[in-house]
């Protein structure tokens, strides 16, 4: 008996007046995850596809793949050259996924078990949109952030920003930045500073070091500056971070954020599948650059305007968060002025605010923020130009 036959077999317990009606939003949660739902329309025009939001979502997640791979591999590479263990490939690899794995079980059990439960008790269809914040959020914090700040962020990342708006499909704020934002502005000193954790899980301190050179073993990690935390050219020059290394990826950072190539990848997918707008992608890349270079001939940094792209989350965000359909512009002149007001704001916050030194979050989160205006002033600049068009005719 194959799948199919046996979800058909038990699905009237979920129904209405079956055993188990009021778990049919968990049972249609399952049972559309793994097949296209059967429901077809009967009246009216309607637009066909066999590609769906839970399709759509599964695209996003495979687009990831790449920057997960490469950032659990870095993880255990940043703790390997940190204390000379000569580590082959599989035990780098190993050791990385053993410290993202809890990152993952903490925002996966606690996102869906809020999702689960609201839709339970409003009688709604479970949204989809948590597979991708799920899978995004590890990548974008620094792997030994204490799992019960991410259980804190993520909830409050799903409750405040996406079920009291009406879920998916309906919050203003991309929810995996919410939660980044919140851990950020409520416990800043595990999301930034020098003592950030670049290659364990735990501090790595002067007493740490000579506790380990004693023989009494290795501590499980240690701190360090990211190349963002040393941003101009003696500082990454002092810690040995070249744009070769920053380009590939083996440089201090969070998981995800670290390896251009790795993210290009993504990219690919998400342009060859129509699922993200390259309009963003191109628009925000031209804004950073242009502000990047402003600041370049203008004084204000000694690094040239392309060396924003390829360090910390420029790159991470303009392809996988400011494209987010939901909170981006939907016009297509919108995302033009879009896109480009994202990498510009990113660059200004690097380049001026010396407390923060990466400035993506904000970025995209003001983006998101304005993104309803933007579209709001195309569609009238639009309507009030077809109207002086009907005039003149």
């Amino acid at each position: 008996m194959n799948v199919r036959n046996i979800i058909d077999r038990i699905k009237p317990t979920f129904e209405k007046g079956g055993k188990l009606a009021f778990l049919h939003s968990t049972f249609d949660a399952f049972e559309t995850f793994m097949f296209v739902p059967a429901t077809t329309t009967k009246r009216g025009a309607h637009v066909r596809d066999c590609v769906d939001i839970k399709r759509v979502m599964i695209i996003m997640v495979l687009a990831l793949i790449p920057a997960f791979l490469f950032g659990t591999w870095n993880i255990g590479y940043q703790h390997n050259i940190a204390f000379g263990l000569g580590w082959g490939f599989w035990q780098t690899f190993g050791y990385g996924l053993v410290k993202i794995i809890p990152l993952y079980l903490v925002t996966y059990l606690v996102g869906l078990g809020i999702e689960f439960t609201s839709a339970q008790l409003r009688g709604h269809e479970v949204n989809e949109g948590y597979l991708v914040t799920g899978f995004i959020l590890p990548l974008i914090v620094p792997v030994d952030v204490p799992l019960w700040m991410l259980a804190i962020a993520t909830a409050f990342a799903v409750i405040i920003g996406k079920e009291v708006f009406g879920g998916t499909g309906m919050n203003i704020w991309n929810p995996a930045l919410i939660a980044r934002a919140f851990l950020f502005f409520s416990y800043p000193s595990k999301m930034s500073g020098d003592s950030v954790w670049v290659g364990g899980v735990s501090r790595f301190t002067e007493t740490g070091n000579a506790w380990a050179s004693a023989g009494h073993g290795l501590v499980d990690g240690f701190s360090g500056a990211t190349p963002l935390a040393n941003a101009s050219m003696s500082g990454l020059a002092e810690h040995g971070y070249s744009a070769l290394n920053m380009f590939l990826g083996t440089v201090p950072g969070s998981v995800g954020e670290t390896s251009v190539i790795a993210i290009l990848l993504g990219a690919v997918l998400l342009l060859l599948t129509g699922v993200a707008s390259w309009k963003i992608m191109l628009s925000s890349v031209a804004g950073g650059l242009l502000v990047g270079w402003l600041g370049f001939i203008g004084g204000a940094t000694d690094i040239p305007c392309w060396y924003h792209l390829i360090m910390g989350g420029f790159l991470f965000g303009t392809v996988f968060m400011a494209t987010d359909p939901v909170t981006s512009c939907q016009t297509e002149c919108g995302k033009w002025i879009y896109g480009f007001l994202v990498g510009a704001l990113a660059v200004v916050v690097r380049l001026f605010n010396p407390g923060y030194a990466e400035g993506m979050m904000l970025a995209i989160l003001l983006g998101n923020t304005f993104a309803p205006l933007i579209d709001h002033c195309v569609i009238s600049a639009s309507i009030r130009r077809n109207a002086r068009k009907g005039r003149t005719a």
